[in-house]
Protein backbone atom coordinates (compact mmCIF):
# COMPACT_ATOMS: atom_id res chain seq x y z
CA UNK A 1 0.00 0.00 0.00
CA UNK A 2 1.31 3.49 -0.89
CA UNK A 3 0.29 6.25 1.48
CA UNK A 4 -0.82 9.45 -0.25
CA UNK A 5 -2.32 11.50 2.60
CA UNK A 6 -0.85 15.01 2.17
CA UNK A 7 -1.35 15.74 5.88
CA UNK A 8 1.32 13.21 6.82
CA UNK A 9 4.49 15.03 7.78
CA UNK A 10 7.86 13.36 7.41
CA UNK A 11 9.73 12.77 10.67
CA UNK A 12 12.42 15.25 11.53
CA UNK A 13 15.75 13.58 10.81
CA UNK A 14 18.94 14.25 12.69
CA UNK A 15 22.40 12.82 12.25
CA UNK A 16 22.55 12.29 16.02
CA UNK A 17 19.49 11.15 17.91
CA UNK A 18 18.90 10.59 21.60
CA UNK A 19 18.96 6.83 22.21
CA UNK A 20 15.82 4.93 23.05
CA UNK A 21 15.92 2.79 26.15
CA UNK A 22 17.84 -0.46 25.73
CA UNK A 23 15.60 -3.24 24.46
CA UNK A 24 15.93 -6.95 23.94
CA UNK A 25 16.14 -6.69 20.15
CA UNK A 26 17.20 -3.74 18.01
CA UNK A 27 15.86 -4.11 14.45
CA UNK A 28 18.10 -2.31 11.96
CA UNK A 29 16.14 -1.31 8.85
CA UNK A 30 17.62 0.60 5.91
CA UNK A 31 15.37 2.43 3.45
CA UNK A 32 15.74 4.09 0.07
CA UNK A 33 12.78 4.85 -2.18
CA UNK A 34 10.87 2.15 -0.32
CA UNK A 35 7.29 3.41 -0.45
CA UNK A 36 5.88 0.51 -2.45
CA UNK A 37 6.46 -2.31 0.03
CA UNK A 38 7.47 -0.55 3.25
CA UNK A 39 4.08 -0.50 4.99
CA UNK A 40 3.49 -4.29 4.69
CA UNK A 41 6.99 -4.92 6.05
CA UNK A 42 6.34 -2.63 9.02
CA UNK A 43 3.04 -4.42 9.63
CA UNK A 44 4.84 -7.77 9.68
CA UNK A 45 7.31 -6.39 12.22
CA UNK A 46 4.63 -5.13 14.60
CA UNK A 47 2.93 -8.54 14.34
CA UNK A 48 5.97 -10.33 15.83
CA UNK A 49 5.26 -12.67 18.72
CA UNK A 50 8.42 -11.41 20.42
CA UNK A 51 7.50 -7.92 21.63
CA UNK A 52 10.66 -6.52 23.23
CA UNK A 53 12.00 -4.80 20.14
CA UNK A 54 12.76 -1.31 18.89
CA UNK A 55 13.07 -0.35 15.22
CA UNK A 56 15.94 1.83 14.06
CA UNK A 57 15.68 3.14 10.51
CA UNK A 58 18.43 4.75 8.44
CA UNK A 59 17.05 6.40 5.31
CA UNK A 60 19.38 7.07 2.39
CA UNK A 61 17.90 10.28 0.97
CA UNK A 62 14.53 8.92 -0.18
CA UNK A 63 12.54 11.37 -2.31
CA UNK A 64 9.35 9.29 -2.55
CA UNK A 65 6.89 8.81 0.32
CA UNK A 66 9.16 6.62 2.43
CA UNK A 67 9.61 9.28 5.11
CA UNK A 68 5.90 10.05 5.23
CA UNK A 69 5.15 6.36 5.82
CA UNK A 70 7.77 6.17 8.54
CA UNK A 71 6.38 9.34 10.14
CA UNK A 72 2.89 7.87 10.27
CA UNK A 73 4.11 4.65 11.89
CA UNK A 74 6.25 6.53 14.38
CA UNK A 75 3.26 8.57 15.52
CA UNK A 76 1.21 5.37 15.80
CA UNK A 77 3.88 3.30 17.58
CA UNK A 78 5.61 6.01 19.60
CA UNK A 79 9.20 7.25 19.73
CA UNK A 80 10.20 4.39 22.02
CA UNK A 81 9.46 1.93 19.19
CA UNK A 82 10.66 3.72 16.06
CA UNK A 83 13.62 6.03 15.43
CA UNK A 84 14.62 7.44 12.04
CA UNK A 85 17.94 8.96 11.01
CA UNK A 86 19.78 10.13 7.91
CA UNK A 87 21.89 7.47 6.21
CA UNK A 88 25.42 8.04 4.90
CA UNK A 89 24.24 8.17 1.27
CA UNK A 90 26.82 5.64 0.08
CA UNK A 91 24.65 2.64 -0.78
CA UNK A 92 22.99 -0.17 1.16
CA UNK A 93 26.22 -1.70 2.54
CA UNK A 94 27.37 1.53 4.16
CA UNK A 95 23.85 2.24 5.36
CA UNK A 96 23.51 -1.08 7.18
CA UNK A 97 27.00 -0.83 8.67
CA UNK A 98 26.23 2.68 9.92
CA UNK A 99 23.40 1.21 12.00
CA UNK A 100 25.34 -1.88 13.07
CA UNK A 101 28.14 0.32 14.40
CA UNK A 102 26.07 3.15 15.90
CA UNK A 103 27.07 3.33 19.59
CA UNK A 104 23.75 4.84 20.70
CA UNK A 105 21.85 1.70 19.67
CA UNK A 106 21.99 -0.68 22.61
CA UNK A 107 20.30 -4.09 22.82
CA UNK A 108 20.84 -7.72 23.64
CA UNK A 109 20.33 -8.80 20.03
CA UNK A 110 20.45 -7.01 16.65
CA UNK A 111 18.46 -7.97 13.53
CA UNK A 112 18.98 -6.65 10.01
CA UNK A 113 15.78 -5.88 8.06
CA UNK A 114 15.10 -5.00 4.43
CA UNK A 115 12.39 -2.53 3.46
CA UNK A 116 10.42 -4.77 1.13
CA UNK A 117 10.18 -8.22 2.77
CA UNK A 118 7.52 -9.92 4.87
CA UNK A 119 8.45 -11.49 8.19
CA UNK A 120 6.78 -14.56 9.65
CA UNK A 121 5.28 -13.77 13.05
CA UNK A 122 7.82 -15.98 14.86
CA UNK A 123 10.92 -14.73 13.05
CA UNK A 124 12.40 -12.81 15.98
CA UNK A 125 11.32 -15.40 18.55
CA UNK A 126 12.93 -18.24 16.61
CA UNK A 127 16.25 -16.44 16.20
CA UNK A 128 16.28 -15.29 19.83
CA UNK A 129 15.55 -18.82 21.09
CA UNK A 130 18.72 -20.07 19.40
CA UNK A 131 20.82 -17.07 20.49
CA UNK A 132 19.66 -17.56 24.08
CA UNK A 133 21.56 -20.86 24.11
CA UNK A 134 24.91 -19.13 23.54
CA UNK A 135 26.80 -17.46 26.42
CA UNK A 136 26.65 -13.68 26.07
CA UNK A 137 30.46 -13.51 25.83
CA UNK A 138 30.57 -15.70 22.70
CA UNK A 139 29.83 -14.03 19.33
CA UNK A 140 26.78 -15.65 17.77
CA UNK A 141 24.88 -15.19 14.51
CA UNK A 142 21.55 -16.69 13.44
CA UNK A 143 20.72 -16.80 9.73
CA UNK A 144 18.27 -18.76 7.60
CA UNK A 145 16.95 -19.86 4.27
CA UNK A 146 14.33 -17.59 2.68
CA UNK A 147 10.98 -18.04 0.98
CA UNK A 148 10.99 -16.15 -2.31
CA UNK A 149 7.85 -14.08 -2.95
CA UNK A 150 6.68 -11.93 -5.84
CA UNK A 151 5.20 -8.44 -5.83
CA UNK A 152 1.82 -9.86 -4.79
CA UNK A 153 3.16 -11.99 -1.90
CA UNK A 154 2.90 -15.24 -3.88
CA UNK A 155 5.55 -17.86 -3.15
CA UNK A 156 7.96 -18.37 -6.04
CA UNK A 157 10.27 -20.89 -4.42
CA UNK A 158 13.07 -20.95 -1.86
CA UNK A 159 16.67 -19.89 -1.60
CA UNK A 160 19.28 -22.67 -1.94
CA UNK A 161 19.38 -25.22 0.86
CA UNK A 162 22.89 -25.49 2.30
CA UNK A 163 23.88 -28.49 4.39
CA UNK A 164 27.65 -28.35 4.81
CA UNK A 165 29.17 -26.83 7.98
CA UNK A 166 29.18 -23.05 8.37
CA UNK A 167 32.83 -22.12 8.95
CA UNK A 168 35.41 -19.45 8.19
CA UNK A 169 36.74 -21.67 5.40
CA UNK A 170 33.39 -21.29 3.70
CA UNK A 171 32.85 -17.64 4.69
CA UNK A 172 36.04 -16.58 2.89
CA UNK A 173 34.49 -17.43 -0.48
CA UNK A 174 30.71 -17.52 0.03
CA UNK A 175 27.89 -15.76 1.83
CA UNK A 176 25.31 -18.38 2.75
CA UNK A 177 22.37 -16.23 3.89
CA UNK A 178 20.84 -12.84 3.31
CA UNK A 179 21.12 -10.12 5.90
CA UNK A 180 17.32 -10.01 6.00
CA UNK A 181 17.45 -13.31 7.92
CA UNK A 182 20.27 -12.40 10.30
CA UNK A 183 20.17 -11.70 14.02
CA UNK A 184 23.28 -11.55 16.19
CA UNK A 185 24.22 -10.92 19.78
CA UNK A 186 26.07 -8.03 21.40
CA UNK A 187 29.39 -9.89 21.36
CA UNK A 188 29.19 -10.24 17.57
CA UNK A 189 28.09 -6.63 17.30
CA UNK A 190 31.18 -5.54 19.27
CA UNK A 191 33.39 -7.15 16.60
CA UNK A 192 31.56 -5.30 13.83
CA UNK A 193 32.00 -2.05 15.73
CA UNK A 194 35.71 -2.70 16.22
CA UNK A 195 36.16 -3.19 12.48
CA UNK A 196 34.20 0.02 11.88
CA UNK A 197 31.45 1.20 9.57
CA UNK A 198 33.84 2.65 6.98
CA UNK A 199 35.26 -0.64 5.72
CA UNK A 200 35.03 -1.45 2.01
CA UNK A 201 33.43 -4.90 1.86
CA UNK A 202 31.12 -6.48 -0.69
CA UNK A 203 28.04 -6.76 1.55
CA UNK A 204 27.22 -6.25 5.21
CA UNK A 205 25.77 -9.76 5.59
CA UNK A 206 28.73 -11.60 4.06
CA UNK A 207 30.96 -9.49 6.28
CA UNK A 208 29.02 -10.45 9.42
CA UNK A 209 29.27 -14.16 8.53
CA UNK A 210 33.00 -13.80 7.93
CA UNK A 211 33.68 -11.91 11.14
CA UNK A 212 31.71 -14.19 13.47
CA UNK A 213 33.10 -17.44 12.05
CA UNK A 214 36.63 -16.05 11.82
CA UNK A 215 36.66 -14.94 15.44
CA UNK A 216 35.51 -18.31 16.76
CA UNK A 217 31.86 -17.46 17.19
CA UNK A 218 28.81 -19.64 16.66
CA UNK A 219 26.70 -19.48 13.51
CA UNK A 220 23.42 -21.31 12.99
CA UNK A 221 21.90 -21.69 9.51
CA UNK A 222 18.18 -22.41 9.88
CA UNK A 223 16.79 -24.50 7.03
CA UNK A 224 13.24 -23.34 7.86
CA UNK A 225 12.47 -19.97 6.21
CA UNK A 226 11.07 -17.19 8.37
CA UNK A 227 11.23 -14.38 5.81
CA UNK A 228 9.36 -13.73 2.59
CA UNK A 229 12.22 -12.38 0.44
CA UNK A 230 10.56 -10.19 -2.17
CA UNK A 231 11.76 -10.44 -5.77
CA UNK A 232 10.96 -7.44 -7.94
CA UNK A 233 12.46 -5.18 -10.55
CA UNK A 234 13.93 -2.71 -8.07
CA UNK A 235 15.90 -5.27 -6.03
CA UNK A 236 19.43 -4.08 -5.32
CA UNK A 237 20.43 -7.66 -4.51
CA UNK A 238 18.18 -10.52 -5.61
CA UNK A 239 18.26 -14.24 -5.13
CA UNK A 240 20.51 -16.36 -7.35
CA UNK A 241 18.55 -19.54 -6.67
CA UNK A 242 17.64 -20.09 -10.32
CA UNK A 243 19.96 -21.84 -12.77
CA UNK A 244 20.25 -18.66 -14.83
CA UNK A 245 21.18 -16.72 -11.69
CA UNK A 246 23.90 -19.20 -10.84
CA UNK A 247 25.26 -19.14 -14.40
CA UNK A 248 25.35 -15.35 -14.29
CA UNK A 249 27.23 -15.51 -11.00
CA UNK A 250 29.73 -17.95 -12.52
CA UNK A 251 30.33 -15.59 -15.44
CA UNK A 252 31.04 -12.69 -13.08
CA UNK A 253 33.36 -14.94 -11.10
CA UNK A 254 35.43 -15.80 -14.16
CA UNK A 255 35.36 -12.17 -15.34
CA UNK A 256 37.37 -11.18 -12.27
CA UNK A 257 34.65 -9.74 -10.05
CA UNK A 258 35.16 -12.52 -7.51
CA UNK A 259 38.84 -11.66 -7.14
CA UNK A 260 37.98 -8.01 -6.62
CA UNK A 261 35.39 -8.86 -3.95
CA UNK A 262 37.83 -11.15 -2.15
CA UNK A 263 40.52 -8.49 -2.26
CA UNK A 264 38.25 -5.96 -0.56
CA UNK A 265 37.10 -8.45 2.06
CA UNK A 266 40.66 -9.54 2.82
CA UNK A 267 41.75 -5.92 3.24
CA UNK A 268 38.88 -5.35 5.69
CA UNK A 269 39.85 -8.45 7.69
CA UNK A 270 43.19 -6.81 8.53
CA UNK A 271 41.36 -4.58 11.01
CA UNK A 272 40.35 -7.54 13.15
CA UNK A 273 43.07 -10.02 12.18
CA UNK A 274 44.21 -10.11 15.81
CA UNK A 275 40.73 -11.28 16.81
CA UNK A 276 40.75 -14.33 14.54
CA UNK A 277 41.42 -17.70 16.12
CA UNK A 278 44.92 -19.05 15.55
CA UNK A 279 43.53 -21.73 13.25
CA UNK A 280 41.61 -19.21 11.17
CA UNK A 281 44.63 -16.92 10.99
CA UNK A 282 46.48 -19.85 9.41
CA UNK A 283 43.63 -20.43 6.95
CA UNK A 284 43.64 -16.74 6.03
CA UNK A 285 47.40 -16.70 5.51
CA UNK A 286 47.26 -19.76 3.27
CA UNK A 287 44.40 -18.29 1.24
CA UNK A 288 46.17 -14.94 0.84
CA UNK A 289 49.41 -16.67 -0.19
CA UNK A 290 47.63 -18.86 -2.74
CA UNK A 291 46.13 -15.82 -4.47
CA UNK A 292 49.64 -14.59 -5.32
CA UNK A 293 51.14 -17.86 -6.57
CA UNK A 294 51.57 -19.42 -9.98
CA UNK A 295 49.20 -22.17 -11.11
CA UNK A 296 50.76 -25.04 -9.15
CA UNK A 297 51.15 -22.89 -6.03
CA UNK A 298 47.54 -21.66 -6.28
CA UNK A 299 46.15 -25.17 -6.56
CA UNK A 300 48.21 -26.51 -3.67
CA UNK A 301 47.58 -23.43 -1.57
CA UNK A 302 43.83 -23.65 -2.02
CA UNK A 303 43.91 -27.30 -1.02
CA UNK A 304 45.90 -26.48 2.09
CA UNK A 305 43.57 -23.62 3.02
CA UNK A 306 40.57 -25.93 2.90
CA UNK A 307 38.17 -23.25 1.63
CA UNK A 308 34.96 -24.56 0.07
CA UNK A 309 31.53 -23.70 -1.26
CA UNK A 310 28.31 -25.44 -0.25
CA UNK A 311 27.34 -26.75 -3.68
CA UNK A 312 29.06 -28.84 -6.34
CA UNK A 313 28.52 -26.06 -8.88
CA UNK A 314 30.03 -23.55 -6.48
CA UNK A 315 33.09 -25.70 -5.91
CA UNK A 316 33.46 -26.20 -9.64
CA UNK A 317 33.44 -22.44 -10.08
CA UNK A 318 35.97 -22.08 -7.28
CA UNK A 319 38.24 -24.60 -8.99
CA UNK A 320 37.95 -22.69 -12.27
CA UNK A 321 38.71 -19.43 -10.49
CA UNK A 322 41.79 -21.04 -8.97
CA UNK A 323 43.08 -22.21 -12.35
CA UNK A 324 42.53 -18.83 -14.01
CA UNK A 325 43.59 -16.74 -10.95
CA UNK A 326 40.16 -15.19 -10.52
CA UNK A 327 39.71 -15.70 -6.77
Amino acid sequence: MVMTNPSIVAPALNDTLAPMSCTGIAILLCTHQGQRFLAPQLDSIVAQSRRDWSLWVSDDRSTDQTLEILGAYRRKWGDERLSVRVGPGQGFRANFLSLACAPDIQAQYFAFADQDDLWDADKLATAAAWLDQTPASVPALYCARTRLIDEHDNTLGYSPLFQRPVTFRNALVQSIAGGNTMMYNAAARALLMEAGSDIDVQTHDWWAYMVVTGCGGNVFYDTQPKVGYRQHGANLVGSNASLSGRVQRARKLLAGRFRSMNGRNLAALQRIRHRLTSGNQAVLEEFERARQQGLAGRVMGMRRSGVYCHTSLGNLGLAAATVFKKF
